[in-house]
């Protein structure tokens, strides 16, 4: 069937004109069919036809999707578009009421600033706080105004004169939305001029990587303001925690990091404060940096109402000025009310006077969302009014202990129909609900709070709306995985979901669940091969669509794209080659390391860059088993197999300098401590014995005394917190404590049935920690010699166990390649299993801060693990550089160092922040790295030095 559009050069309406440049838009795209703009615009193939055709004025909405789908500019066809709507030829939509100086449920935006008023206060406390600080968080109850102050106060201010007053400066708003990153990657795409999909993979990779993407693009001495208005959309909509947690450091990152060129701004529901206080980083971040927003007061109050009226050309009657005021002042959460009540007595006036009967026909600001919301149902069929209620429904996000919140869809989550999207239409003419190039929100939560009908809806059945929830957001997970199989509901999910079948669910979500039934009635040896082949043909399907995705992106930005995609295949080339290159060209893979990285800032390259800037110490002859920082980290203790321990000056972090060299053993040394004062140093190893070692001259150590008592090899040494005790362990299935300063035997800690190799006090010196070959871990209280409580998890022998600073957590590593995480508030708690390494996990060490983890292995490897979130530990980084197996892990009492030991008789010194290693390159970039050094490894890139 031919498609209904006009031939290219017919009539010269403005409507015809627009029909015929929307047509050329589609050619200057490639003429793409209109399934694929259907599929890109989620919109059907006919609405898109006869947004082309002429005939009428396609809405907004559809119009914007088309244009989309055909890359061209939104903001530039909105405006042709209202421009047509405008003329008396386009009838079909509905006149936009553009000189109303009242918004309703809208909240302001940065083009309404001529409308805002009342809040001239707030606006200079809040730009006071942005100037003096990076990150700031301004807090109120929903309807207070947050959006409002953000968008028509401090942003429209920075885009005039600044913040500060001193010159424009550029911004960036969002809503995180339920993808926080990619809606973040996104708007920078727009800002930056780089690719969407490369800015997102960054951020995932590493969200540091904003605070580097925004320092590059803004280099010039005025800031970004980043502003992220309802930032509570992240424990709303957010499902991931693992993307939550990213998007909050990457912000947190953005604003901390030095040098810094962004301002970050967030916009919270006061109710959202609690979830905010759950993650460290950004506690801290908003330390001493919030802005309340409170009710206005009826001086701003009478401002908000009287200003926007005379802008008009209008007056507003004293009695509802008065009247007004005295229903709104001091209401939390009032001003959307006050809005919708003036918007609706603003279209009831007579002439130019807003009066107080027309206020009280609106029902004022108690009913007047009330009225309007029940007239628009009343308008609708019984038919209409069960679709209203869906979409309502769909749009609230239900809350568990805050208030249920607006939620944020795609177009693609309702029915394609058009008694949908008749209903739809007339919910945005009303305002109620808010359509924006291809997503639907509810205006404003008021219309949750304040419409008893919609309030009943959602307290009818809230497991059953959460179930249902559930439900559309796997059905849209299986509609985005082509509907693979392997994405069906079965066994109790399926049970649970049958319930719903019979409900209001879309077309797409009873497909979903007829296709989940349908799979588990087959027989199950057939659903096994069906579901292998549909896997095969839908794996095919997908890579095909990707490779046509990014065929048409790299269509559209072949150089952009062409180069960037060569620069991370290069970065990466490089940043292998300066690894390798460290041992014998320090300068050169420093400086290598350094160009990767700043060429893409990967984890892979970041990681790169750690290792590069290493520093070895040499001066054991044999394996390094053990290290130890005296109390302010410019004192480091190694010891190994050459029965040798040495001291080391860090004092100058860039060129330790060795101190002393001890002979403290009669055989290998397998263990080194220092007490807390520094006064101390304690030996151990396999000749049984313990030995203490006075340090009041570190070029003189002299021995003290030797604690005798072990039947067998000495493995591991702690001194208490207090100094006052000291723990050893032993192959002889005992760990004993010692009185430092009588030097004698207080206990044997029995309990082991096979070698006890690590020890740990905890922060508070309460409980030691002790791992076995028997592959348990017991912690016994010091102070009592009753029965010690046993961990046991491990499936191999326990090497090492360490507690976080706070004493919540015991990380324990084993010869079963894997570390592991216990949380001792929760007694009876499986631990948390990290997985990576290849090899034994030989130690396990947390940073001062209590943050991150260090794992050393036998795979010659160390990885930092990010604990701040204990439920969802991440992966940070992957050390390489050693050439042995890794026997000892080791933060600095400042947090910024790790010192590793190996069996390639070398321990290491490595800056774990990238910031400082960077620093680091370049002070041991020297000699700086030639033109022809630079082609050889770097080819076809301008010679840039990076120091």
């Amino acid at each position: 069937m031919p498609r209904g559009e006009r031939p290219l050069d017919v009539g010269d309406t403005p409507l015809l004109r627009f029909a015929a440049d929307l047509r050329k838009l589609r050619e200057a795209a490639g003429n793409p069919v209109y399934r694929e703009l259907s599929r890109r615009s989620h919109y059907s193939a006919p609405a898109l036809s006869e947004a082309a055709g002429g005939r009428k004025l396609p809405t907004l909405a559809v119009t914007l999707a088309y244009v989309a789908a055909c890359d061209g500019d939104t903001e530039e066809w909105e405006q042709r578009w209202r421009e047509v709507a405008a003329d008396k030829e386009a009838p079909d939509e509905p006149a936009v009421e553009s000189d109303a100086p009242y918004l309703g449920l809208s909240p302001f935006r940065i083009g309404d600033a001529d409308r805002f008023h009342g809040r001239d206060a707030l606006l200079a406390e809040l730009r006071e706080q942005v100037a003096a600080r990076r990150f700031v968080g301004v807090f109120g109850a929903s309807g207070s105004g947050k959006s409002s102050l953000l968008h028509a106060g401090l942003a429209a201010v920075a885009r005039d004169e600044g913040v500060a007053g001193d010159g424009p400066q550029p911004i960036l708003l969002l809503s995180p939305g339920p993808h926080p990153l990619e809606e973040c990657a996104v708007r920078m795409a727009k800002l930056t001029g780089e690719s969407a999909v490369v800015l997102k993979a960054e951020f995932v990779d590493d969200p540091a990587h904003l605070h580097l993407r925004i320092r590059q693009a803004f280099a010039g001495p005025v800031d970004l303001l980043l502003v992220v208005d309802q930032f509570e959309e992240v424990f709303t909509l957010c499902t991931d925690p693992v993307e939550r947690t990213a998007f909050i450091r990457a912000l947190v990152a953005a604003a901390t990091a030095e040098p810094s060129r962004v301002r970050v701004v967030l916009g919270v529901r006061a109710d959202f404060l609690g979830p905010c206080g759950d993650h460290p980083e950004l506690r801290e971040a908003l330390r001493g940096g919030q802005v309340l927003v409170g009710p206005m007061t009826a001086d701003e109050l009478r401002e908000a109402i009287m200003k926007p009226a005379a802008t008009a050309g209008c007056s507003v009657e004293t009695a509802l000025v008065v009247r007004l005021v005295a229903d709104a002042s001091n209401q939390p959460g009032a001003l959307p009310l006050v809005s919708h009540a003036l918007r609706e007595t603003w279209r009831r006036r007579r002439g130019i006077a807003v009066t107080l009967s027309a206020y009280a026909a609106t029902g004022g600001i108690h009913h007047a969302i009330a009225r309007t919301a029940e007239s628009v149902y009343d308008g609708f069929d019984p038919e209409q009014r069960d679709v209203v209620k869906q979409i309502l429904l769909r749009l609230t996000a239900l809350g568990e202990t805050t208030e249920d919140t607006k939620r944020r869809i795609t177009l693609d989550e309702l029915d394609d129909e058009p008694a949908v999207r008749a209903v739809l239409d007339e919910l945005v003419r009303a305002r109620l609900v808010t359509m924006d190039q291809g997503t639907i929100e509810i205006t404003h939560e008021a219309l949750i709070k304040h419409w008893p009908r919609l309030r009943s809806w959602l307290a009818a059945d809230r497991d059953s709306l959460r179930a249902h929830r559930q439900v559309a957001d796997d059905a849209a997970v299986w509609e985005s995985l082509r509907r693979d199989p392997d994405a069906l509901y079965r066994g109790i999910r399926l049970a649970q979901a049958r319930e719903l079948a019979d409900s209001a669910l879309t077309t797409r979500e009873r497909d979903f669940l007829a296709a989940s039934l349908a799979a588990e009635s087959a027989q199950q040896v057939a659903v096994r091969r069906r579901i292998r082949l549909q896997r095969v043909l839908l794996v095919v399907l997908a890579a095909l669509l990707v490779i046509t995705t990014i065929s048409t992106v790299t269509a559209m930005n072949a150089n952009q794209e062409i180069a960037a995609q060569r620069d991370v295949v290069l970065a990466q080339q490089v940043a292998d080659q300066a690894v390798t290159l460290r041992t014998d060209h320090a300068a050169l893979a420093a400086q290598l390391a350094l160009a990767a990285y700043r060429m893409s800032p990967t984890r892979h390259n970041r990681d790169a860059l750690i290792s590069a800037v290493a520093i070895p110490l040499r001066g054991h002859q044999q394996d390094v088993a053990a290290v130890a920082f005296g109390p302010g980290g410019k004192l480091l203790a190694t010891a190994g197999f050459d029965r040798h321990a040495l001291l080391w000056d860090l004092s100058n972090m860039d060129h330790p300098r060795q101190l002393a060299s001890i002979e403290a053993s009669k055989d290998t040394i397998d263990a080194v401590a220092v007490s807390p004062d520094g006064r101390l140093l304690a030996t151990g190893g396999r000749d049984r014995v313990v030995r203490l070692w006075d340090l009041s001259n570190v070029a003189g150590p002299v021995k003290l005394a030797e604690l005798t008592g072990h039947t067998d090899n000495v493995f591991s040494l702690a001194f208490s917190p207090d100094g006052k005790l000291l723990a050893s362990g032993s192959y002889d299935n005992t760990a004993k404590l010692w009185d430092v300063a009588t030097r004698s035997e207080l206990r044997t800690v029995t309990g082991h049935t096979d070698n006890v190799k690590p020890v740990a006090f905890s922060p508070d010196g309460r409980f030691l920690a002790t791992g076995s070959d028997d592959m348990t871990i017991r912690l016994s209280d010091v102070g009592d010699a009753g029965p010690a409580t046993m961990l046991r998890d491990h499936t191999d022998l326990v090497d090492a166990v360490a507690f976080s600073p706070d004493g919540r957590l015991l990380a324990s590593g084993s010869d079963d390649q894997t570390a592991r995480l216990w949380d001792l508030s929760a007694p009876g708690r499986k631990p948390l299993v990290l997985d990576g390494h290849t090899d034994v996990v030989s130690s396990v060490g947390f940073s001062p801060n209590g943050r991150l983890l260090a794992t050393g292995s036998y795979d010659h490897t160390v990885r930092l693990w990010d604990v701040s979130n204990p439920g969802h530990t991440v992966e940070s980084a992957l050390l390489t550089g050693h050439t042995g197996a890794v026997e000892a892990a080791v933060f600095s009492p400042d947090g910024h160092t790790l010192v590793t030991a190996s069996d390639d008789h070398t321990a290491q010194l490595w800056e774990t922040d990238p910031a400082r290693a960077q620093v680091r390159a370049c002070q041991i970039a020297q000699p700086t790295i030639t033109r022809e050094e630079w082609a050889k490894y770097l080819p076809g890139v301008s010679y840039q030095p990076p120091c």
